[in-house]
């Protein structure tokens, strides 16, 4: 593990603690894919700062507890978009 590698897993543990940020959300900060995000908060974390390794568990494991919720909100919000386009395209 680089040192690059161990320094990007504590900048991404240290802004998802800070935003309550998704793994998702927080590749697209940075720019990098979910795999890399998820690899680096699981695997190089733990060596690096395992005290900043539990931290991060526990919003991983509220994250992979709500995400059913998100999906259906998702869902949701995108079939609401559906209707209110239909109905202003029927008004003309």
């Amino acid at each position: 593990m680089t040192e690059t590698e161990k320094e990007r897993a504590v900048m991404l543990a240290e802004y998802a603690l800070a935003n309550n940020a998704t793994v998702r959300a927080a590749a697209k900060h940075f720019g990098i894919s979910k795999s890399t995000v998820h690899k680096d908060l699981t695997e190089r974390l733990p060596k690096t700062s395992p005290a900043l390794w539990k931290q991060v568990r526990e919003l991983l494991e509220l994250n992979k507890r709500e995400r059913h919720i998100r999906g259906g909100l998702a869902t949701k919000h995108k079939y609401e978009q559906l209707t209110r386009k239909k109905q202003t395209t029927e008004k003309y």
